[in-house]
């Protein structure tokens, strides 16, 4: 589920190249094709997070890969921007269901919450993986003058498969909690987790991680072509086929790089102080960005891309820990709300980048202005939690009552 949901999402800045030539749309509108599917991410893990908690994991994660299909298949017919952005931004509702269904099973078969953090991060190595086959598959389609709607009829046959899957396989057996029988409560008891100190902690954490993290899939390629004024522009800029070949595929670099730190993260994090490695991966990520500015393209090309090394942990991390907070019966409303932040990050980044670097004459330099920004609060944000480490006591809490361990 998770890599086909990456799939999709992260290929969203070679798409958006070709929707800009097609469409004659600007940054601003163009980053509405991932703004608004974050959205709808955003507003469903807030408001329908509770269904995994009230319907089960298994039933919610079905209800979200059916719809999430039913998006997917009908790229077929998508032939205008608005019919388009309408159907991705109806796959992000979907997304915003079973990935909190998905988030919330996490829990159910994790024996201890260091187990948790590690069994995230394996899930979201498969995102990585996803993030790595959904651009290749674009770049691909458009070199053999193939529409890149096809990569969502790829990706509604892989969620057929799935939906058949979660219908045969069996789930733990999960203890639905009473008090969320009426569905009005347990929307108003979702709201109410937003004022948590611990969930809104983490969220406001992985807000500011998508938002930095966004620049690179939705805005790095544009501001590594030679001539800003053309997306249709050569790489002849830099020197060197290997040059040439990395700027083409510097997307698919940072996801590979992602994707292979997130697998390493599931020994990193059973062995290794979680605060201490996220202080300094996003210390690591702002130096990147600065030094990326600083140097220019040439420089950027190897220092963006590089940062998914740094930023492979942090958002499972987060996500791991925020819901480790949290008794398992309220595992899918805390995951919705971090969903919420996450999502709406990855909706308002991109979108802030796109209107500054507007106002710039169209260059995506000053957008990476604005992600160095976001990286920079992260790591202060990040710094404070290694230096007082204000959720110890509630994690340890939560491991004697939910894990049975001390």
């Amino acid at each position: 589920m998770f890599m086909m949901f990456a799939m999709t999402s992260d290929s969203v800045g070679e798409i958006i190249k070709e929707v800009k030539v097609a469409f004659d749309v600007t940054n601003a509108q163009a980053s509405l094709m991932h703004s608004l599917p974050m959205l709808g991410i955003a507003m469903s893990g807030l408001l329908l997070g509770f269904l995994a908690d009230r319907l089960g994991r298994k039933t919610t994660i079905i209800i979200g890969l059916s719809v999430f299909g039913l998006a997917c298949y009908s790229f077929f017919i998508a032939n205008n921007f608005v019919f388009i952005v309408s159907l991705m931004t109806l796959s992000g509702i979907a997304v915003g269901i079973f990935k909190t269904g998905a988030l919330a099973l996490i829990g159910d078969i994790s024996s201890s919450t260091k187990q948790h953090t590690a069994t995230m991060n394996g899930a979201e190595a498969f995102f990585g993986v996803g993030a790595i086959i959904g651009p290749l598959i674009v770049a691909w389609l458009i070199h053999k003058g193939v529409p890149w709607q096809y990569l969502y009829i790829i990706a509604g046959g892989i969620c057929t498969f799935l939906i058949v899957v979660a219908v045969w396989v069996k789930y733990p057996v999960y203890t639905r909690n009473q008090d969320d029988s009426v569905k009005k409560v347990s929307v108003r008891q979702s709201l109410s987790l937003v004022k948590n100190p611990y969930a809104l902690g983490f969220s406001t954490g992985a807000f500011l991680y998508v938002a930095a993290e966004s620049a690179i899939y939705v805005w790095m390629p544009s501001y590594l072509v030679c001539d800003a004024a053309s997306l249709r522009a050569t790489y002849d800029c830099y020197t060197g086929g290997a040059a040439q070949t990395l700027a083409i595929y510097s997307v698919t670099a940072f996801f590979i790089l992602r994707a292979a730190g997130r697998f390493v993260g599931i020994w990193m994090m059973s062995h290794f102080n979680w605060a201490l490695v996220l202080m300094l991966f996003s210390g690591a990520i702002v130096v990147c960005f600065a030094g990326g500015l600083m140097g220019g393209k040439q420089v950027a090309l190897y220092l963006f891309p590089l940062t998914g090394i740094f930023m492979s942990v942090i958002y499972p991390t987060f996500n791991s820990k925020g819901i480790s907070c949290f008794p398992k019966h309220q595992h899918g409303s805390v995951a919705g709300v971090i969903l919420f932040f996450t999502a709406a990050g990855a909706a308002a980044g991109p979108f802030i980048m796109g209107l500054v670097s507007d106002a710039n004459g169209g260059d995506a330099k000053y957008g990476f202005m604005v992600a160095t920004v976001f990286a920079s609060l992260l790591f202060a944000g990040l710094l404070f939690n290694y230096l007082k480490n204000p959720t110890q006591r509630q994690l340890e809490k939560i491991e004697a009552s939910e894990y049975g361990a001390a």
